[in-house]
């Protein structure tokens, strides 16, 4: 062997060289990683891709160039959006003399009208890859533009165009764009548009801007969801208040509403709309848009909307002599308080392509400037609604405070009450605010992370074999189960119907098992748990998944984890930096792993992985579907669930 060789310690398996470097052009990266720009490739994901086609004709509604949209589901379960709007250009682009605009808009990622702000004053695309996303993820699509009175026609199939844009005859009486797309199997899987999914997504459009009419049509039928329906709400959020709360008695005899341009008072382009009433009758809620575009994580516009709301009402309290309205905080608000806010602003800023919330920093100010003035008027003229309100928010208030002190109190004697022979062992902390309570899968386990452990805000529940599987079993069975009693006591609530979040002593439940095939199941046993007993946890967002990692590859001084055989196997084909044989041992559990690669890896928040349990706040109905599924009593349900999705399994680990 040469000296060279000897020296480099390069084979022809670990060479890593300019060779090994993939250049992914056009809209190749969409397909091969389209998490990257729709979140996934599950159900949500998927309607996504309706989204990003409807949105780019709401923004042709907004700018005043539309008045109509037209969604429309086949029997294929392929798509149709129409609008009335501009239609997309179709002449040759002027970097790419020999492409339409057309081409360009639906072949390049990063391409659109909306960057520069003189086409769109505000729009819900702004990062220029939706048509192109939805076009690459499509095993076919079909643009239909009507301008100048002519029908021109290109056809796309996974992101690859079929052919020019076709000139295909005169259409006098017809302007605008239709875009016809059916999602890739190859990429979705089964998954299919739902048409109750769509119908509300629809819906919740029309309300978001006065001045268009959307009108539905299905040739899928789905439960009660109408095949044909036509949407116009000049009334706006105001209308849809309504509807959310039809038949709940509210403090307000008419919600504080309004829209307000930002023009008014700082000479910005763009206006936030509203509606906002309280309700004894139901839980609060907050739904928050910037151009049309949901926005579930709430941001900035929703942080200056609450901004505004408290603000107000601590005034109002003020000037009514009640003391007790400066103990309201934003939490006390949004209890009882069902609010929708929207807003429409230049150049917006969110977080991730799928857009689940906004991060521009003056939305903020922006909009609590343009509703806080309003909010007080509204109060000072309807001081009968404005008095209920305030005495609902600071019983709100007291019942927190009250809440806390307890919770305080019982915290500080929890170690007598809940100490069970090796079962819990608590963190130092006085008050629930960043505590955490790991579940682990036995007592080894338990050993290393209560070395790994930050005493003072991490608390430990080690559990001995497979919790019971909750869902069918009897009451009674389950209050029998030592587990789940000591689950329920070392959480500090009760299961079902006796559960109350305020009570909950932990910030966060986080489930760490190993990361093989038992430790998957007894993670589903006890999601299944907190999914049937302790739902409003999960909503909350307080449950989470810890990530172990699977395998450990060392090189000489050098000792890398890895998460999965993916993530070994890219590492083995990098290296780990060093020369020699790369040793790679496979953990059997988490017992194997000493104290401080159990903190480094798995659980100190600067260098451990969590995933956040969730539920689908558009379709909660199919979570609990699926559970039944998979989880339930029926066998046969499972075995139709493992029949329909073996075709989608990569790569099985046995």
């Amino acid at each position: 062997m040469p000296a060279d060789d000897l020296l480099s310690g390069d084979t022809a398996s670990d060479a890593y060289d300019a060779s090994a470097i993939e250049v992914l052009e056009g809209l190749e990266p969409v397909r091969k990683r389209p998490g990257m720009y729709i979140g996934g490739t599950d159900e949500r994901a998927l309607h996504h891709l309706v989204a990003e086609v409807l949105d780019n004709s709401m923004d042709e509604a907004v700018a005043g160039h539309a008045s109509r949209i037209e969604v429309e589901l086949h029997a294929d379960y392929s798509l149709t959006i129409r609008d009335n709007g501009r239609g997309i250009p179709i002449d040759p682009h002027p970097k790419f003399p020999g492409k339409s605009a057309l081409e360009v808009i639906l072949c390049t990622l990063h391409s659109g009208g909306k960057f520069s702000g003189k086409a769109y004053a505000t729009s819900g695309g702004l990062h220029g890859v939706g048509a192109s996303v939805v076009n690459a993820l499509s095993d076919h699509m079909r643009v239909e533009v009507a301008r100048n009175r002519e029908l021109y026609v290109q056809e796309f199939s996974r992101g690859v165009p079929q052919g020019p844009v076709a000139k295909v005859g005169p259409a006098p009486n017809r302007r605008g764009t239709s875009v016809t797309f059916h999602a890739d199997e190859q990429i979705f899987g089964s998954h299919r548009f739902r048409p109750a999914r769509l119908f509300k997504m629809v819906r919740s459009k029309a309300y978001l801007f006065s001045g268009v009419e959307i009108r539905w049509k299905s040739a899928i039928s789905e439960g009660d969801t109408p095949l044909e329906a036509t949407f116009k709400f000049p009334g706006g959020l105001a209308d849809y208040l309504s509807e959310q709360l039809a038949g709940s008695v509210a403090y307000a005899d008419r919600p504080f509403a309004g829209k307000v341009s930002f023009e008014e008072k700082f000479n910005k382009p763009g206006y936030v709309e509203w509606a906002i009433n309280w309700s004894p009758a139901r839980d609060g809620f907050v739904q928050s848009y910037c151009n049309t575009v949901p926005t579930p994580e709430g941001g900035t516009h929703e942080a200056g909307f609450w901004a505004a709301i408290l603000k107000g009402i601590r005034a109002y309290g003020e000037l009514a002599n009640n003391k007790k309205a400066a103990q309201i905080t934003r939490e006390d608000m949004i209890t009882g308080g069902c609010a929708l806010v929207s807003c429409f602003i230049r150049e917006p800023e969110f977080v991730g392509q799928t857009k689940d919330r906004l991060a521009t920093a003056d939305a903020a100010r922006l909009v609590e400037g343009a509703v806080r003035d309003h909010f007080d008027n509204w109060l000072a003229s309807d001081t009968k609604s404005a008095g209920a309100i305030l005495d609902f928010l600071v019983l709100r208030a007291e019942e927190r405070l009250k809440r806390r002190q307890e919770k305080e109190t019982s915290r500080k004697s929890a170690t007598k009450k809940l100490r069970l022979p090796g079962k819990l062992v608590d963190c130092t902390s006085t008050t629930r605010e960043g505590t955490e309570l790991f579940i682990v899968e036995g007592d080894s386990a338990g050993g290393s992370a209560k070395m790994a452990r930050d005493r003072k805000n991490q608390a430990l529940l080690p559990l001995r074999g497979k919790i019971l599987n909750v869902l069918g079993a009897a009451s009674g069975k389950m209050g029998a189960n030592s587990e789940i009693a000591d689950l329920s006591q070392a959480l500090g609530v009760g299961l079902g119907t006796k559960f109350r979040l305020e009570d909950l002593r932990y910030d966060r439940i986080i489930i760490m098992t190993d990361a093989d095939v038992d430790g998957a199941h007894i993670a589903a046993l006890l999601m299944t748990f907190f999914f049937t007993q302790m739902r409003p946890m999960i909503d909350a967002g307080h449950l989470y998944l810890a990530c172990p990692p699977l395998f450990r590859l060392t090189q000489g001084a050098n000792r890398i984890y890895a998460l999965d055989e993916a993530e070994k196997a890219m590492w083995l084909a990098k290296g780990l930096g060093g020369k020699g044989k790369i040793d790679v041992s496979r953990f059997k559990g988490l017992g194997e792993m000493d104290a401080k690669d159990l903190k480094e890896t798995t659980m100190h928040p600067d260098s451990r992985k969590l995933i956040r349990v969730s539920i689908d706040d558009d379709m909660p109905g199919e979570t609990g579907d699926l559970v039944e599924r998979l989880m339930g009593k029926k066998p046969e349900l499972r075995f139709q669930y493992i029949t329909e999705n073996a075709q989608f399994v990569e790569e099985l680990d046995v």
